[in-house]
């Protein structure tokens, strides 16, 4: 007999979801002989607009790809400004570098007004210039931004304070673009409704670790006021997103004659579509993504349980009398820990083969702010919630057991460190 103690199964933090259902998906892709951006894809459009509850839907190889090219399609450039948290991944920002353009970055509300890691409109309102073409809110962790009545605040500021339009696109909308980073937030609601018709675009991402994933990829929902034609921006972010050119890989081919073969590059582009492999693993997710919403729901619930009534934690807002959130992350802060402490933590419950993260390092500590002249002690209140800030599992192959067992070694380390510093 092996004496030596039994060990616990090791809890991931985020593998990825497939089954059978998806295999044969992809599968039945393959040998279709259809591989890239076609007829897949535009049924994965098309219902994820049903499900997101805008008129189209633009799928793409990555939030990063689909951030970019809308920047791009809206005309942000040098000179120009974009408002977004700095309590963020560093993607929200690089797409605004890239573009020569300047991020403004926005540290969290004051504690006693904060909105879990969220921003909130009187945080964005005193950065607005004329020279502001995007704001840009992030639903951390799948909790939505209140953004109700934004938009109509946008264009009362515009009105009141003029707004610099240097793009026809701009022009055309008149005020900042609300595009909004729900990255996260798949599912999540608004007064009972998906949140994406509450932004001007709302881009998901279907990265390897969000609730649905393509393994790569992301899409972008529309929902542009009237002056804006849907098919049209359709078409020209789909354009943007393969080089600018005007035909795609299926175009040619549902084309005949010896023109087929013929097409043009409108503007310099971009390459970052969706194939159809990745659009069937999204078209079999999305049909069971309601029940995985639920799975999603139950192990947070679960895990308020194990945490309600315990004075040394902040539990993550993931509901209230108007918001449902996605329960992308479980965002669990220890106040009475720093950053020393809670990296203990994480140290500890590795050692109980039990993984978590820290979601997110605000980005005046990255070394490419940083160099910027970005400084974290303009941004208090982010640091402060970063330092204490673990992210504990949530996914599909996780159990109520599995959450208890993770509740338990959450308390019983932080319990020990605080022994420890006070020994010492």
């Amino acid at each position: 007999m092996d004496p030596r103690p039994h060990s616990p199964r090791p809890i991931a933090f985020a593998p990825p979801f497939i089954d059978e259902a998806a295999i044969q998906a992809v599968e039945r892709v393959l040998r279709s002989g259809w591989i890239t951006t076609g007829p897949e894809t535009a049924a994965f459009e098309e219902e994820l607009a049903a499900f997101c509850g805008v008129p189209k839907v633009v799928c793409g190889g990555s939030w990063t790809g689909l951030a970019g090219v809308i920047l791009d399609w809206f005309g942000v450039g040098p000179g120009d400004e974009v408002i977004l948290p700095s309590y963020t991944y560093c993607a929200t920002a690089n797409v605004v570098l890239h573009r020569g353009a300047e991020p403004v970055l926005v540290d969290l509300p004051d504690p006693e007004n904060e909105d879990g890691f969220n921003l909130i409109w009187a945080a964005i309102e005193p950065h607005l210039t004329p020279r502001t073409k995007v704001v840009m809110p992030v639903d951390v962790g799948g909790w939505p931004v209140a953004l109700n009545g934004w938009k109509d605040r946008l264009t009362t500021w515009a009105r009141e304070h003029g707004f610099e339009a240097s793009h026809p696109n701009q022009e055309r909308l008149g005020r900042p673009l609300l595009l909004l980073d729900a990255a996260h937030s798949l599912g999540a609601t608004l007064g009972g409704h998906p949140v994406a018709p509450q932004s001007d675009i709302a881009i998901y991402s279907f990265h390897a670790v969000k609730n649905l994933t393509t393994a790569e990829g992301g899409a972008a929902a529309l929902a542009l006021p009237p002056s804006f034609e849907a098919d049209e921006v359709h078409r020209a972010l789909r354009t943007l997103c393969l080089h600018g050119q005007s035909k795609d890989a299926a175009a040619k081919f549902n084309s005949s004659g010896r023109a087929a073969w013929r097409y043009d590059v409108t503007t310099a582009g971009f390459k970052c579509n969706m194939t159809d492999i990745q659009a069937a693993l999204g078209r079999s997710a999305l049909e069971r993504y309601p029940s995985d919403l639920e799975w999603r729901h139950a192990l947070c619930d679960r895990y308020d349980a194990g945490f309600t009534g315990w004075e040394a934690a902040i539990l993550p807002r993931r509901t209230d009398a108007g918001r449902r959130g996605a329960d992308h992350l479980y965002l669990l802060r220890l106040p009475l820990l720093d950053e020393a402490g809670r990296d203990a933590l994480i140290d500890r419950l590795a050692a109980e083969r039990v993984a978590t993260n820290v979601h997110f390092q605000p980005l005046p500590l990255l070394t490419v702010h940083a160099e910027r002249g970005e400084r974290i002690e303009d941004h208090p209140n982010a640091h402060r919630a970063y330092a204490c800030e673990i992210s504990l599992p949530v996914h599909m192959h996780l159990t109520l057991d599995d959450v208890d067992r993770v509740v338990a070694a959450v308390r019983r380390g932080h319990d020990a460190i605080l022994n420890d510093v006070s020994a010492s």
